[in-house]
């Protein structure tokens, strides 16, 4: 249904699915019996509704109030009505800009349980008072989750979650002064582990770059806790986890220096323990956990022995720091078309392209492309010979204008994905949803927990929070994990009808457009059919966005690179 003057939106929304109370739909049922006794005309048929549910009000990064808006930039609806304020948002910030939009545009906003309504002045007055008790009461209670948290941070003590790499987390019980035994937990050293974190550090040291630090221990075949292989994120990591600092003097005044939060007096960084370091990140829904600046952290001297020393933890973090202020590296020009795409049939890793200094017959820099576990190992865990960049884009080109010259075949193809990608997108985004629901009901749970911490101080109640508060942030970070598999695996399988139609009308065209096209250009022409290359270092293999499963094409052949591109390269 198009909008018109007479349409009006309904916004909904949701934290988590209950089944009872102000629900999605008692939310919209309301809103409709509102318009039909409010807005004189307005047909069942004139209701826009946008539904969010399993979205904090924390934040108007949600779905259905992004559609809302576009289509208010659209002027598809003359208002906006929702049941309560909070709908929209608890952050007076989003809530003004909100209603400055919606005012720029001319379309009016109501909220039925305050019985606000932006076409009047007095409304709009309302309404941002309302809005600013709405954030009160939000920042009140992370206030008070900070208290607990700064409480807690006295004790020194592990409040649970994944343990850092070089400790375990064990109990350790203890008699009060009124004769009650309290457990809490501590970490322990596990020595493999610790020695391991003091290889990390001192090759940094000796190397200062994150990328060798990781050759290294590719090379040597040292692995993570959990088997995997090091990658630079996860060595930056531990790099930076204070848990492994010597509390000492200089420990002390290095973050009395960034103007940290210490919580510990001086006289307790004895040279002996380690750092607990509380409110370091920020975690978000659906999104990778942020490093909130040392400012905000809240540092305390903890139960358990620190690994290494103030003065190598503080030369890696100055380390680091300078690393990250040259970080930038403007790109190599090159007319690479394959990046991304191309990977190792050893290894399965990616092939990235690697510029020489040589010319071909056409004038062109010669380039290969190298694998990147072959080149990070120095050969060690992969040996796959270089193909010649030039040539191998070439002939997958050549082998995409084929597909133009006859595409009934693919067409047909791309017919039976459109079907299969849609239906998949919706049980994807579907399954994100549940995740995100369970995410925000964890968060809840955790926030009660804190909230009532700090009243079972010194109870058998507190041994039990603090156990269920580790259970919880375990649970969450594999809902975590779980969503970011998700979100990567749906964006592979985001394609719409109208882009179908598009790659249909790219594919007629391809062969006859694509040696006239910009290199960026051809880069998304490919990208628009090729779903990934692998080269086994005699031919190449291209697979197509298909149906149930890719379609390959024939194996091409004539591009290894004769001469090598480097001391390293075999």
């Amino acid at each position: 249904m198009k909008g018109n003057a007479e349409t009006i939106a309904v916004y909904s929304r949701k934290s988590k699915f209950t089944g009872k109370g102000e629900s999605i739909e008692n939310q919209i049922e309301l809103c409709r019996q509102y318009i039909f006794a409010h807005f004189p005309g307005v047909e069942e048929e004139n209701i826009l509704v946008f539904e969010d549910e399993g979205f904090s009000g924390g934040t108007t990064e949600r779905p259905q109030f992004k559609v809302m808006m576009k289509q208010a930039k659209e002027h598809r609806f003359k208002a906006v009505v929702c049941y309560r304020l909070d709908r929209i948002s608890r952050n007076i910030g989003d809530f003004a800009k909100l209603i400055e939009d919606l005012n720029a545009l001319s379309i009016s906003f109501v909220s039925i349980k305050e019985q606000f309504d932006t076409q009047s002045p007095m409304g709009r007055a309302m309404m941002y008072i309302a809005s600013v008790f709405s954030q009160l009461e939000r920042e009140t209670i992370a206030e008070r989750i900070r208290d607990n948290m700064q409480e807690l941070a006295k004790t020194g003590r592990w409040l649970g979650g994944v343990t850092p790499t070089g400790y375990v987390s064990e109990p350790v019980d203890r008699v009060t002064v009124d004769g009650k035994t309290r457990r809490m937990y501590q970490l322990t050293q596990i020595p493999e582990e610790s020695e391991l974190v003091r290889v990390i550090f001192a090759k940094f040291l000796e190397t200062g770059s994150l990328t060798k630090t990781e050759t290294y221990l590719l090379q040597n075949g040292i692995q993570t806790k959990n088997g995997k292989a090091f990658t630079r994120f996860s060595i930056k990591n531990i790099l930076s986890n204070p848990v492994y600092l010597t509390a000492d003097e200089a420990a002390y005044q290095y973050f009395e220096q960034n103007e940290g939060e210490l919580f510990s007096p001086k006289s307790a960084f004895d040279g002996a323990h380690g750092v607990m370091a509380y409110n370091k990140t920020i975690q978000k829904p659906g999104k990778a956990n942020e490093l909130r600046n040392l400012t905000d952290w809240i540092i305390a001297v903890g139960k358990h022995e620190g690994i290494i020393s103030s003065g190598d933890w503080i030369r890696v973090q100055t380390l680091l720091n300078h690393n990250k202020s040259k970080s930038y590296r403007k790109p190599k020009s090159n007319t690479a078309l394959l990046s991304g795409l191309l990977f190792c049939a050893n290894c399965g890793g990616y092939l990235r392209p690697k510029l020489s200094k040589r010319k071909n017959a056409k004038g062109e820099l010669i380039y290969s492309y190298l694998c990147e576990t072959k080149e990070k190992s120095r050969c060690q865990l992969c040996n796959m010979k270089n193909p010649n960049g030039n040539a191998l884009d070439e002939l997958v080109a050549g082998e995409i204008k084929k597909l133009s010259a006859d595409p009934d075949a693919f067409l047909s193809e791309l017919a039976d994905a459109e079907k299969v990608l849609l239906g998949s997108r919706t049980e994807y985004e579907g399954e994100l949803a549940r995740l995100r629901k369970l995410i925000d009901e964890n968060e809840k749970e955790i926030t009660g927990l804190l909230s009532s911490l700090s009243k079972a101080a010194g109870t058998p109640a507190e041994d039990y929070i603090l156990r269920q508060i580790g259970e919880l942030h375990e649970k969450e970070e594999g809902f975590r994990r779980q969503m970011e598999a998700l979100q990567s695996v749906s964006m592979e399988h985001a394609l719409s009808g109208q882009e179908f139609d598009l790659l249909k009308d790219l594919l007629s065209s391809f062969a006859g457009t694509f040696d006239n096209m910009s290199v960026e250009q051809k880069r998304a022409a490919l990208r628009a059919f090729v779903k990934r290359v692998v080269w086994d270092g005699e031919t190449v293999h291209v697979y197509l966005f298909g149906s149930k499963e890719e379609v390959e094409l024939p194996p091409v052949s004539g591009v290894q690179d004769d001469e090598p591109q480097g001391a390293n390269s075999k």
